[in-house]
């Protein structure tokens, strides 16, 4: 398989806001096929948020139930809450919930704002926001996360398991999480079935 420059951030090298895009030859199964918006990436480490990957076994609504955010009798007051997704987020602290949302959301307090159309909340209170329909206008909640130690994605990127690409908000918080990982590698012109044929005779 023909090596892959990564596209980094021209003005500092660091990778927050885009996404990463796992390649054929990812061996980690937890990441295989995944796309990931970076989160925070620097000297330090960097951390991201699996964005195409379902959790099972639970959906939003249960969820809040469990958090005593709203209890079962007003299940049918969510609406469309019902098919928003939980998603795997990453095998780091996977009782841990963070919400990736528009940044028409703001706590002051509890939120990270990532870019200019994208922010991340790990508090509460953004659930009980969603929750009564004053939360931010597109969200994705997930449990757990990624994270790499200082210089490891880097020399995952070198090693070709990652190519990253920039984040389009349409596709990041896109309900078709089946088509996530195609429409990711579209926007930099690879075709996932050229790239499976380049991997197998590499």
């Amino acid at each position: 398989m023909p090596h892959i420059k990564s596209r980094q951030t021209i003005s500092t090298g660091y990778l927050d806001g885009q996404l990463l895009i796992a390649m054929p030859i990812m061996t980690d199964k937890r990441f295989a096929r995944s796309v990931v918006y970076m989160c925070a990436h620097s000297k330090d480490g960097a951390m991201g948020l699996i964005i195409n990957q379902r959790a099972p076994h639970i959906d939003f609504p249960s969820l809040l139930e469990r958090l005593e955010i709203t209890p079962a009798r007003t299940r049918n007051r969510l609406g469309d809450l019902e098919e928003h997704p939980v998603h795997v987020g990453g095998p780091v602290e996977t009782g841990r919930g963070f919400v990736l949302h528009s940044s028409d959301y703001l706590s002051s307090d509890s939120t990270l704002q990532i870019d200019a159309s994208v922010c991340l909340t790990a508090t509460i209170d953004i659930l009980k926001a969603i929750a009564t329909g004053g939360g931010p206008h597109r969200s994705i909640l997930a449990l757990g996360y990624a994270s790499w130690s200082p210089g490891q994605l880097e020399s995952e990127l070198a090693a070709n398991g990652w190519i990253n690409c920039p984040a389009d908000p349409d596709l990041v918080f896109s309900a078709d999480l089946d088509e996530k990982y195609t429409r990711a590698l579209a926007t930099i012109g690879i075709d996932l079935s050229h790239l499976v044929s380049d991997a197998g005779h590499a």
